[in-house]
């Protein structure tokens, strides 16, 4: 049985509200396990905040993503409670205006949630503490959707790590630090920052579900406390399901269950964007239906007692714990250092002038749209476009090619990939797109330049993915497809490619990539002498 994390805080409160945010799950939930805990009555809220919302277009798979987990949440709760007059509260409109009515309605003595370090999300809960502070409520925030986040981790000079290697050996330091001695290595039984947070439920616990006031018994509030449908919200459905994406945390965990026994090849297989390498669940660490501990558990599961000797022996977890951190050291950059957000990190690089004008739109559209005339890129785009999915190599390569190829701001990317990625999460959208333009921490070098070509026939050798994403190309052969300009015209005609603009043809390249490297060369030209000459 699970204890609670704070035994000695229960029924702190006799009535508390937890806030679902980017946490959409009833198990292994820290602020709900703290609510639990230290509340005997827990209502439970989610809140469609309108100020987000209206950035969003009307066919959102995001937004249909969030509404398929809180219909499941809300029957999850109905089912632990075993009370159908129970459930979880859904209202629409301003979250923090919403949640200090809901609260003041309410009567609650707290509110819990878990912690969000973006700007937007910082300023709205302080403004949310500073209402409940005035109705004399409290207001607590937890650490839940990374394992070390702000400034746990610090170098020995006590400032935040700007380059990924050492931060991930100090990561990994800490968590081997954090692990109760035990020789049955490290496990969740016995992993202090992994271990599940503590939740009564009908499996662990001989108590039922903690109490949780029937809506029909709250004194009239005059907003939605049911699911609306998604037309109530000013959204229409999308292709989610067709595509087999599936929010909650049933979905989840069969997608974990479905990556473990794929987990030991994925050091090698998560580079070939034509085979099931993945474990395609990061729109579920996105949306908090399954935990971060979680997802490190399953790394480290049956491994050595220390975390980092897991590279020793199982290279492929330890291949997929390390892009986990990678996440934890994005998410503790933009904590630290917000200025990110519209800015590079290594200032010295917003001294380059891009690409502007006409013609740099015209070519960014046609980047967008995927029609650059490099197969690879092309395919990466209509993958995103068709589905809000990218491999991560390919979104590597695409970014490189915006910004290297075609001279292109990386902020125009990565406001792109904002829209059109299921899995956008800000920390790592900016992270990777500073990464590949060289403006970031622990970025690649500024003349190292992802060739599509290259990449293409290394990554995506038999074309499978292009084929897959670029019908009209799907009749070159395996070495002529990665470059459709270079072929014979004898096996362009047999394959039926035509070159041009109209439907059913495929573009010539937008640029030359070699004209374009030295082109980039000396853009960047700019930072190197400011490098040299101390500025």
């Amino acid at each position: 049985m699970n204890a609670p994390l704070h035994p000695e805080l229960q029924s702190e409160f006799s009535s508390g509200l937890f806030w679902f945010r980017r946490d959409l799950r009833l198990d292994d939930n820290t602020g709900l396990a703290q609510a639990l805990a230290r509340c005997k009555q827990v209502h439970l809220v989610f809140v469609f905040d309108t100020v987000l919302l209206a950035q969003l277009p009307r066919r959102d798979r995001r937004v249909e993503f969030i509404w398929q987990s809180l219909q499941e949440l809300d029957e999850q709760i109905r089912a632990r409670s075993q009370n159908p007059n129970t459930g979880l509260w859904v209202l629409h409109g301003v979250a923090a205006d919403e949640i200090r009515q809901l609260s003041q309605q309410l009567g609650v003595q707290a509110v819990f949630t878990n912690h969000d370090d973006e700007p937007a999300a910082l300023a709205r809960d302080a403004q949310v503490r500073t209402h409940l502070s005035q109705q004399g409520q409290d207001f607590f925030t937890f650490k839940d959707h990374v394992v070390f986040e702000r400034r746990e981790i610090l170098t020995q000079s006590g400032g935040v790590y700007g380059v990924f290697t050492p931060y991930k050996n100090a990561w990994l330091k800490k968590l081997d630090e954090s692990a109760l001695a035990d020789r049955g290595g490290l496990t969740p039984a016995n992993s202090v920052r992994l271990a599940p947070r503590a939740q009564p439920t009908q499996s662990t616990q001989p108590t039922p579900f903690p109490e949780i006031p029937e809506i029909s018994q709250i004194p009239h509030f005059p907003h939605q406390t049911h699911l609306p449908p998604l037309a109530e919200l000013g959204f229409e459905p999308t292709e989610l399901s067709a595509l087999g994406i599936h929010g909650g945390a049933l979905a989840a965990q069969r997608l974990l269950q479905d990556f473990l026994p794929r987990l030991n090849a994925y050091e090698e297989a998560r580079n070939y964007p034509a085979i099931k390498g993945p474990s395609y669940l990061s729109v579920h660490l996105r949306f908090g239906t399954i935990s971060i501990r979680a997802l490190a558990r399953a790394a480290l599961d049956n491994q050595p007692a220390r975390a980092s000797q897991l590279a020793t022996t199982n290279p492929g977890a330890a291949t997929w714990l390390s892009e986990l951190i990678w996440r934890d050291f994005y998410a503790q950059i933009l904590a630290n250092h917000p200025q990110v957000v519209g800015q590079s990190y290594k200032r010295e690089y917003d001294a380059i002038e891009w690409e502007q004008g006409p013609q740099a739109e015209q070519n960014f559209r046609r980047w967008c749209e995927g029609r650059t005339g490099y197969p690879l890129v092309d395919a990466a785009m209509n993958q995103l476009n068709h589905s809000g999915y990218m491999h991560n190599r390919l979104r590597m390569v695409v970014a490189s090619f915006l910004v290297k190829d075609l001279g292109i701001d990386w902020r125009w990317g990565e406001a792109y990939f904002a829209r059109q990625l299921n899995d956008f999460d800000l920390s790592a959208n900016n992270g990777g797109w500073q990464w590949a333009s060289s403006s970031g921490c622990d970025a690649q070098p500024y003349f190292r330049i992802f060739n599509p070509i290259s990449q293409s026939e290394k990554f995506d050798p038999k074309g499978q993915f292009i084929r897959r994403y670029i019908p009209v190309l799907a009749g070159l052969s395996d070495k002529a497809i990665h470059a459709p300009w270079l072929a014979a015209p004898l096996e362009l005609q047999a394959a039926g490619v035509v070159f041009g603009h109209e439907e059913g043809q495929y573009p010539l390249p937008l640029v030359d990539h070699a004209e374009a490297r030295e082109r980039t060369l000396a853009r960047y030209a700019v930072v190197k002498n400011s490098k040299s000459e101390g500025l």
